[in-house]
């Protein structure tokens, strides 16, 4: 199986701990009867660390479908080498530093983070382009 589909599944989990992640902290500040509610009544902003963790997993889910296109993308296009893997693990890794460091709210580093798992992206994009 190539590894950019593997690079995929762990994309998958990483997607599921962002939004356990979220749901975690919103129950907190909200309660288990919110949670198990629907959700219809007006609340009151969220706190730093909840706000935060839905603004990073609104993120995760913009960037999402660009990993998903490139690394099946190269698969099917039997574009995939050394290259693409790289990218996607990148992507990967990039994105799994990226969550704990917009949790905890660090400026600047996550920026940087962000940027490195588009550099990711576009390394595994790149053959599709036909280049």
């Amino acid at each position: 199986m190539p590894v950019e589909l593997t690079i995929i599944a762990w994309g998958m989990i990483l997607l599921l701990v962002h939004i356990f992640a979220a749901a975690h902290v919103k129950t907190k500040q909200y309660g288990p009867k919110w949670n198990m509610g629907a959700r219809d009544e007006s609340l009151p902003p969220l706190n730093p660390i909840a706000g935060r963790l839905a603004r990073a997993e609104a993120n995760y889910k913009e960037t999402l479908p660009i990993a998903i296109v490139a690394l099946i993308g190269v698969v099917v296009a039997g574009r995939t080498s050394e290259l693409t893997a790289l990218g996607g693990w990148i992507w990967l890794s990039a994105r799994v530093v990226y969550l704990p460091l917009y949790g905890f709210g660090v400026p600047v580093v996550r920026t940087i983070i962000f940027m490195a798992s588009l550099v990711g992206l576009l390394i595994a994009l790149w053959p599709l382009l036909g280049f």
